[in-house]
């Protein structure tokens, strides 16, 4: 899949102008206002009406047909409504349901609870169980790792890469944190104001990163693990 530009415009205003190729895994990485969530929601149809979209593209499915793109969000506690027990959230039958259970490493039981009575490592596989039951061609995920403890983290990357070596789907990694984004994804594109700074191999960018924004984000992160550590 190659997204040869895609240009977002906000009152004559540009503010995201950018190109990248998702051949199996990409982390789109950047600070916070770096164009990352306005991409996201431009490839989920999702902008704010007064913004407009220019895309260009290849890609062997249709990106806005509702079934071929599926979304995984930043916080699981959020994305499920408290009130409904997780089995009436989901629209497939009991036998795809326990699949899906099964698919992403938790006991069928599950279905029956309520979302506050879970885990956020829990609720973060039924969000991706959900995201599965689209069988998308795309997998998009937003910062999913962010509310979960270190440890948690790396079951649900570990997870995620299983699951794309067993069903195929591609995905983009959006996320400001480079050792998730080293973690899974084989392939980075760093964008800044809107624009991409660099992009590459993932183990090619970390090792010897060409562009100073590029270098202050891994400082930092490497930083940030050393001093959790």
């Amino acid at each position: 899949m190659k997204i040869k530009r895609l240009k977002i415009e906000h009152d004559r205003r540009t503010l995201v102008d950018i190109a990248f190729t998702i051949k199996r895994s990409l982390a789109l990485v950047g600070q916070s206002g770096s164009g990352k969530s306005l991409t996201l929601k431009a490839l989920l149809n999702m902008l704010p009406q007064k913004m407009t979209m220019q895309l260009d593209m290849e890609s062997d499915f249709e990106l806005h047909n509702g079934r071929s793109v599926a979304y995984v969000p930043q916080n699981p506690f959020t994305a499920l409504s408290p009130l409904t027990t997780v089995k009436k959230q989901f629209f497939v039958d009991d036998m795809q349901l326990g699949d899906l259970m099964r698919q992403v490493g938790l006991e069928e039981q599950f279905v029956h609870r309520y979302p506050p009575e879970l885990s956020g490592g829990q609720l973060q596989r039924i969000v991706l169980a959900m995201a599965l039951s689209f069988k998308p061609k795309l997998l998009l995920l937003d910062e999913p790792t962010t509310a979960l403890d270190p440890q948690t983290r790396d079951v649900i990357i570990a997870l995620l890469k299983e699951l794309q070596n067993r069903l195929g789907f591609r995905m983009l990694f959006v996320t400001h944190d480079m050792n998730s984004a080293e973690a899974l994804c084989e392939d980075i594109c760093v964008i800044k104001d809107g624009n991409v700074v660099e992009t590459g191999h993932m183990s090619d960018v970390v090792r010897a990163p060409q562009s100073p924004y590029t270098q202050r984000l891994i400082a930092a992160n490497f930083l940030h693990r050393n001093f959790r550590e």
